[in-house]
């Protein structure tokens, strides 16, 4: 596993998320989870609609 610095933080920080959405997307539905319940969480997290 990758060492986690504050570089690196910085750069995930500076993600556009749009760009990131269909990655954690992919992942999940490989897990049998759907789009709706990610949609959910990330509401959840964030507070947004």
């Amino acid at each position: 596993m990758a060492e986690v610095t504050a570089k690196k933080n910085e750069q995930i920080a500076q993600l556009n998320f749009g760009s990131i959405y269909p990655h954690y997307l992919n992942r999940i539905e490989k897990h049998g989870r759907t789009k709706e319940e990610l949609d959910t969480v990330i509401k959840w997290i964030t507070g947004y609609e």
